[in-house]
């Protein structure tokens, strides 16, 4: 018997046996996420506060209204200037007697020294002006706002000031004497060693009002409201204040000498060496009140 060689041809397949494929084989480098630190720098906070400064407007001298020009010491009597534009108008010493100026806007006006006595200023706004020294003597001035203006040393004698406004108004040594202030609302204003001899204070609100030293011998205040108002050293002899608001009040030596108090409200009111001789106490609420060395209406000293 004879063998046959045959040679069948090598076929080499690299990576394979028996037909199986290898697994791909897939390397990724891990994701590398470098985060620099937030690094927040805050300046310290500087807070700068400059000291209060009070500015006050400039007046304006020069301008013309209605034809007139309006400065210090311009005379303009009897003028018409109804409802005229004169905010920090400068007319100081100025003339305007029987002036025109109902209705007019006068706010920070300067007006010291001016004489305003006869004129007619229902309605105007005095808002924050200035009339230090100023004469209103007889003026019309009903329902006109004076909201924190300036009367130190003013003559306002026998101004109708009906149903005007002085809320926190400066009026220290003001003569007031035989005005018209009924209704009139002057919560916080500055009285001091003002006269209001014979004025008429009927139903005003008088609350907060500053009186120390004010003279009010004379005046009307009935049905006036005169809660925690100062009225050290005050002169209120003889008086009607009878069912008067005068609750918290200071009255340290105001003089009461003969006065009505009856059903007045003088709870916790500081009656502190004030004078009571001879004034009437009936039905007053005086729960919480200061009377010590006060002088009781049987003319003896609370101790």
């Amino acid at each position: 018997m004879r063998f046959r060689w045959v040679l069948l041809p090598l076929v080499l397949v690299s990576g394979c046996s028996q037909g199986a494929t290898s697994p791909a084989t897939t390397v990724v480098s891990p994701a590398t996420t470098v985060v620099s630190p937030a690094t927040t720098v805050v300046s310290p906070a500087t807070t700068v506060v400059s000291p209060a400064t009070t500015v006050v407007s400039p007046a304006t001298t020069g301008m013309i209204v209605n034809g007139y020009t309006i400065t210090d010491g311009v005379n303009l009597d009897e003028v018409d200037l109804e409802g005229a534009n004169l905010e920090r108008a400068s007319l100081r010493n100025a003339s305007l007697r029987k002036a025109f100026l109902r209705n007019a806007y006068l706010k920070e006006a300067v007006l010291d020294g001016a004489d305003l006595s006869g004129a007619w200023l229902s309605g105007a706004n005095f808002t924050g002006a200035w009339l230090s020294g100023a004469n209103l003597y007889n003026a019309r001035s009903e329902r006109a706002s004076f909201f924190g203006a300036h009367l130190d040393g003013a003559n306002l004698s026998y101004v109708n000031f009906t149903g005007a406004s002085f809320n926190g108004a400066r009026m220290e040594g003001a003569n007031f004497t035989g005005a018209n202030l009924k209704d009139a609302d002057l919560d916080g204003a500055n009285l001091t060693g003002a006269n209001l001899s014979g004025a008429n204070l009927r139903g005003a609100n008088l609350s907060y009002v500053n009186f120390t030293g004010a003279d009010l011998e004379g005046s009307n205040l009935s049905y006036a409201n005169l809660s925690y108002a100062n009225l050290t050293n005050a002169n209120l002899e003889d008086r009607d204040l009878s069912y008067m608001n005068l609750r918290g009040a200071n009255l340290r030596g105001a003089n009461l000498r003969w006065a009505n108090l009856t059903n007045a409200d003088l709870s916790g009111a500081d009656l502190q060496n004030a004078n009571l001789e001879r004034a009437t106490l009936a039905g007053a609420n005086l729960a919480g009140a200061n009377l010590t060395s006060a002088i009781m209406p049987n003319g003896t000293r609370h101790p």
